[in-house]
């Protein structure tokens, strides 16, 4: 039996960031550059919201700096059916308010991904209420 060509490679290492993640990957922390570095190999693949962008801009760094972080990442495109899931997901968890929105969305996000995925976020407790145990929720 021939088998699928699937089953030989390996699942794809996929981060997604929240707003912390990604401001510390912008501000040069080692930890997050190394994470990208994999990204930029190939090895995986960095995802984050659009809201998250503009969430985790604070005026402090370069353009340029900015525009390299951005290279190395995929921001998801976040529309109406994206938008209804993050609520869903919101009233399942018991949760609202904006306080928890951005949240929701890159739960939806993380949701979304194939492979081994991994939250990166100051927000575990959040995150982890909204994502199903197969999602690794790592605090940065």
């Amino acid at each position: 039996m021939k088998k699928r060509s699937s089953e030989h490679e390996p699942l794809l290492r996929v981060f997604v960031l929240d707003c912390e993640a990604l401001s510390l990957a912008v501000r040069g922390d080692r930890k997050m550059l190394a994470w990208l570095d994999l990204a930029a190999r190939g090895a995986a693949e960095v995802v984050t919201s659009p809201m998250t962008l503009v969430e985790a801009y604070d005026g402090r760094t370069t353009e340029q700096r900015w525009d390299w972080v951005l290279s190395r990442l995929k921001v998801a495109d976040v529309g109406k059916e994206e938008g209804r899931q993050a609520r869903r997901l919101l009233a399942d968890a018991k949760l609202h308010g904006h306080k928890y929105a951005i949240d929701a969305v890159l739960a939806v996000i993380a949701r979304q991904q194939r492979g081994q995925v991994t939250v990166f976020t100051s927000d575990v407790d959040d995150l982890e209420k909204l994502v199903p145990d197969t999602i690794v929720v790592k605090q940065v």
